[in-house]
This record gives C-alpha cells, sequence and structure tokens, in this order.
C-alpha cells in the first residue's frame, strides 16, 4: 500500500511544478504586455480595450484572493 502512495505522490509532485512553472512566467508576460499597453497603441484605445483591462483585473483579483 505504501508504495501506491509514492507512486501516486510522485505524479501528484510532477503535476504540481509543471503547473508551478507555467505560473512562473505568467508575471513577466502580464509585465511585457503592461509595458507595451497591452498591445494597444495609446492614441488607438477605445472603450472595448477599457472592457478587457477590467476583465483582466476581475481575474486578477480572482486569483490573487485565492492564491
Amino acid at each position: 500500500m505504501a508504495a501506491c502512495r509514492t507512486i501516486d505522490r510522485s505524479k501528484a509532485l510532477d503535476a504540481f511544478l509543471t503547473t508551478k512553472i507555467q505560473i512562473d512566467g505568467m508575471p513577466e508576460r502580464l509585465k511585457t504586455r503592461i509595458y507595451d499597453h497591452f498591445i494597444t497603441h495609446p492614441e488607438e484605445i477605445g472603450l472595448g480595450d477599457v472592457g478587457t483591462l477590467i476583465d483582466l483585473v476581475s481575474l486578477l483579483h480572482k486569483i490573487a484572493e485565492s492564491a
């Protein structure tokens, strides 16, 4: 029985670390988008762009609260 738990934990650890690596790269990609005005030229920003940022803020709040 102990061998099964070890294998299950090993798989869980591998999955955890794989997912963590994905998460680790996200802040840098977000920073890049921020510095690039989310790939929008400041003179071309419209209400759709505002809505997109509002959605992103909402998602980021949910992530921050659950972490």
